[in-house]
């Protein structure tokens, strides 16, 4: 009978992409276990990219967990009750998780948290350990405007300035965000076939992050995979610092960010974000690609 290995992140595109070198780390310390990831059904194109998991089950958010006594399960979600409860209800050999173990740390980079979960329970990591892949980035230049919370997404007729002073410029965005892209892509002067918000899969956006020249974003999923990838990137940081969740330094990437913290969630624009402007983001984008 296979040795079985839970590992819960029932979270975004971003938020499985800095679990990374988490995931990667679990499969190098337990090679002969099969590891199940409990993450939303959406992201499954990505795990085959990771070379860390077996299996995927349908989880949106801290649980429950419909999976039933694994040999170790591990919390990469958060440090509530409710995923550390999920978590038990699994009838676990082992548990690893905030919790139940180490204390959890204000003011620690999303890639180094789970790391550093790992290791206090002597599990070996490199939080470098990002990369999934790498490509000779011909395609477009990506503006990808959207971001989950307003607070974090910085106004469209900016993004569309710095579309029109960028060449071969496309527009990402979920099908939530075609409004929003449109926008941007109508003011940037762009025909109706680069504006990509809506019609792309998570397949489709990966292969295309892959092989861009340059992305411009928030701080949104579409970063880290820029990072993943080693495209280069200029990330519009608002209410949270990128010392928290930015890609890591010198990877030809730029996080921009005014020193303010605020509400990640909140319902409009922060402050510090607004702080950012135009021409900020169009000399660093130039740098990245020089």
């Amino acid at each position: 009978m296979a040795l079985e290995l839970l590992v819960l992140r029932g979270l975004g595109l971003g938020d499985l992409l800095t679990a990374v070198p988490a995931l990667r780390a679990l499969r190098q310390a337990f090679p002969k276990h099969r590891i199940t990831l409990a993450a939303p059904r959406t992201l499954a194109a990505l795990l085959p990219l990771t070379g860390a998991v077996d299996d995927l089950v349908d989880v949106s958010g801290p649980g429950p967990v419909p999976f039933e006594r694994p040999d170790i399960a591990v919390n990469l979600h958060g440090k509530g009750p409710q995923s550390i409860e999920a978590l038990r209800r699994t009838d676990p050999g082992r548990l690893i998780s905030f919790g139940t173990g180490p204390p959890w740390a204000d003011g620690v980079h999303e890639v180094r948290r789970w790391c550093g979960l790992l290791e206090w329970h002597g599990i070996a990591t490199d939080p470098a350990d990002l990369i999934l892949g790498t490509s000779d980035r011909t395609g477009p230049v990506i503006v990808h405007p959207g971001a989950a919370h307003p607070a974090r997404r910085w106004p469209p007729e900016r993004f569309a300035e710095v579309a029109a002073e960028l060449d071969d410029v496309v527009v990402t965005g979920t099908a939530d965000e075609v409004p929003l892209a449109r926008r941007v892509a109508e003011l940037a002067g762009l025909p109706p076939e680069r504006m990509l918000a809506g019609r792309t899969t998570l397949a489709d956006l990966i292969d295309l992050v892959s092989r861009s020249r340059l992305v411009v974003c928030g701080d949104t999923g579409v970063a880290h995979l820029a990072t993943a990838f080693c495209v280069p990137s200029v990330v519009l940081f608002g209410p949270v610092s990128p010392a928290l969740w930015g890609p890591p330094p010198g990877w030809r990437h730029v996080a921009l960010w005014a020193g303010l913290n605020g509400d990640p969630h909140g319902e409009r624009v922060d402050p510090g974000l607004l702080k950012i402007e135009v021409s900020e983001v169009v000399d660093a984008a130039m740098e990245v690609t020089s």
